[in-house]
């Protein structure tokens, strides 16, 4: 990745041109840039998320004016940049009690832990779940979202730090993988009854062992590859760990319309409004570090969200 200086242009129909304040860092960032995403063309910018200003707007744009807040999140590529041209449909006005480097740490985490808990596999107050990277950016929304709800939250972290972090964020049990194997401890914890769901970023290291996790007819939700793609399995193997189920979900199929964008995003106001989620900025990056960005990243030496600063 590299710096470079390019001319942005007016907006076109249906388009806004919009100043970039706060620009969100996420592992589908880290998924382009090795090329396990496949990126529209080559070369290309980097980023789907980001809070700023609407400096100008294209023909047949009524909702959106210059000088509102805005941010976005499936927007696709090119948010690490000062300015960009963005289709005034993915936009999302920004609420005034809603800050900017706040938006753009959440937006896509936020609307992602949202799709993950209330419709891929709804929850119910009550239940227990297992829930991987809870100290990571999505982790940490899901924890205080589903503790909102009353759920049980047994989360797996990389440090006894990060199990502090996830615990004072509503993580009921937590499980530090490095030392302890996780399927035996959900066994332990939910007295061999096993979870109703898994949710799981991390991919090839944990999905065998969280298929083990799992009640009969339970649920995998796969929604990331932070360790590389899961190994390709025999369907059968569903079977013989009690007719579970597999979903590899995506946020953009998720918000696919105008009217669930908005929803989505409106459900994620409206949590960290209320206080049930407080949104943990853990590291802050000049846009030009970028680089440095996907480094602490994917080593796991990240806390809570990131956001590089143009």
């Amino acid at each position: 990745m590299r710096v470079e200086s390019v001319e942005v242009g007016e907006p076109g129909t249906g388009q806004c041109r919009v100043r970039h304040t706060a620009i969100g860092v996420n592992y589908v960032d880290t998924y382009h840039r090795s090329g396990l995403y496949s990126l529209p063309a080559l070369p290309s910018d980097l980023g789907m998320e980001a809070a700023g200003v609407v400096e100008a707007v294209g023909p047949d744009v009524t909702e959106l004016a210059p000088g509102q807040r805005v941010g976005y999140a499936t927007a696709g590529p090119g948010a690490y940049s000062e300015a960009r041209l963005v289709p005034a449909a993915q936009l999302i006005a920004l609420p005034d009690d809603i800050a900017d480097e706040v938006a753009a740490a959440v937006l896509l985490k936020g609307m992602t832990a949202e799709y993950l808990i209330r419709r891929t596999f709804p929850v119910r107050r009550g239940q227990t779940v297992l829930f991987h990277a809870a100290a990571g950016g999505v982790g940490l929304i899901a924890c205080q979202w589903l503790a909102h709800l009353e759920v049980t939250v047994i989360g797996t972290v990389g440090s006894d730090a990060k199990a502090e972090l996830a615990r004072s964020r509503g993580c009921a049990h937590c499980i530090v993988y490095t030392r302890e194997d996780f399927p035996t401890r959900v066994q332990e914890i939910t007295e061999g009854k096993g979870v109703p769901v898994v949710y799981d970023s991390v991919g090839r290291a944990t999905f065998e062992g969280s298929l083990d996790c799992l009640a009969t007819r339970g649920t995998l939700v796969s929604f990331g590859n932070a360790s590389g793609p899961p190994p390709p399995f025999e369907a059968g193997l569903l079977g013989q760990k009690g007719s579970l189920y597999l979903t590899r979900p995506s946020l953009f199929h998720y918000v696919g319309t105008r009217a669930e964008l908005v929803e989505s995003a409106n459900a994620v106001f409206d949590v960290v409004r209320g206080g049930a989620v407080q949104v943990e900025i853990g590291q802050r990056w000049p846009l030009a570090d970028a680089s440095a960005a996907h480094t602490a990243l994917e080593s796991r030496a990240t806390v809570g969200a990131s956001i590089l600063l143009p």
